[in-house]
């Protein structure tokens, strides 16, 4: 009973930007359930690189060139797989941008750019796949959010507008389209040591921990970053049977940040 209710065999999940980081660990998490994988990158030399990485993990994934913020090439991508693999049971809208510049040193852009890639690029991919989830009695969507949806914080105006608008546009489609058995949900990972976080981790020159990296220990309760497995849970709850009451909710993995107040000073 537990198995089935986590069970994802069959089921064909595409994750956007999944070559690498917490795409590439919510897809192997995927792939061990049962899974059939498909991911896009903007670039051909990182899909080939996500190839060889899932191949060297033993999971059967295809790859292809998409830039998720140009509808036409979307949508035919959509038809592609759907030919190739089968239809898109599992939607994981995870590729994403961030450009860490002061509000008022910012581009317009710049600006635009991370809300093309962050929010605009949902939007049309979920577009793409909800009606083919509509034909066949249902599916899942999740939005990689981030503490960004619910936080702000200097030098990410843009990420932060564009990860509030994702979580609402998360609660618009569950809204929207639960009635055809459609659960979208978010997943909001909080401070997670990947590659796009590694400046923010970087040893000083004499030895002591980056002023953000102590910042980041020193607000979250579980005294430490998370991993990019440490999503793999979540998301696949949120990806099977197991949460098929459970719409518009964005699932925070953050060690515990956003019930904590911080410490006290001494």
């Amino acid at each position: 009973m537990i198995d089935e209710l986590f069970s994802l065999e069959g089921k064909v999940a595409l994750v956007t930007g999944g070559a690498y980081g917490i795409g590439y660990a919510i897809a192997k998490a995927y792939a061990k359930a049962g899974a059939k994988i498909v991911f896009n990158c903007s670039r051909q030399e990182t899909v080939d690189r996500g190839l060889a990485s899932y191949e060297a993990d033993g999971i059967e994934a295809k790859g292809y060139v998409c830039d998720v913020t140009d509808e036409a090439v979307v949508q035919k991508l959509v038809a592609t797989v759907e030919e190739e693999v089968g239809p898109i049971d599992i939607l994981v809208n995870n590729a994403g941008i961030i450009k860490r510049i002061p509000m008022t040193e910012m581009s317009v852009e710049d600006f635009r750019r991370v809300i093309d890639v962050d929010l605009n690029a949902p939007f049309i991919v979920s577009k793409a796949v909800i009606p083919s989830m509509i034909k066949r009695g249902g599916g899942k969507i999740i939005n990689v959010c981030s503490m960004m949806s619910e936080l702000g914080r200097e030098t990410v105006s843009a990420y932060a507008a564009a990860k509030g608008g994702l979580k609402m546009l998360t609660k618009n489609i569950a809204s929207e389209y639960g009635e055809y058995n459609i659960q979208c949900n978010g997943i909001g990972p909080g401070y997670i040591a990947t590659e796009q976080t590694a400046p923010l981790r970087e040893r000083q020159a004499d030895g002591s921990r980056h002023p953000f990296d102590s910042f980041i220990i020193s607000k979250t309760p579980a005294a430490r970053w998370g991993e990019s497995d440490d999503l793999a849970g979540p998301a696949l709850f949120l990806a099977s049977k197991a949460s098929d009451f459970v719409n518009g909710h964005i699932l925070y993995v953050d060690g515990g940040i956003l019930a904590y107040i911080g410490k006290q000073p001494h």
